[in-house]
């Protein structure tokens, strides 16, 4: 008897996610999207300045492309 009930109410939740259409506010959709971008594109890469070398950056590149050739 469980089965069949939560066999029905997962029927009954995907025939309304395929057939009900929320509305969507596009403009505030497009503002959200455009400021958090640019928001979290500083946040990163101020997390992450830290532990960046230059130096040790290119002396690892250059190891790199010698293994490589190699």
């Amino acid at each position: 008897m469980g089965r069949g009930r939560q066999k029905a109410k997962y029927t009954k939740v995907a025939r309304e996610l395929k057939y009900n259409v929320p509305e969507t506010n596009y403009e505030q959709l497009q503002r959200e999207l455009q400021g958090s971008r640019a928001e979290h594109q500083e946040d990163e890469l101020s997390k992450w300045a830290d532990y960046i070398d230059d130096e040790e950056g290119d002396e690892d590149a250059e190891d790199y492309d010698q293994r490589r050739l190699a």
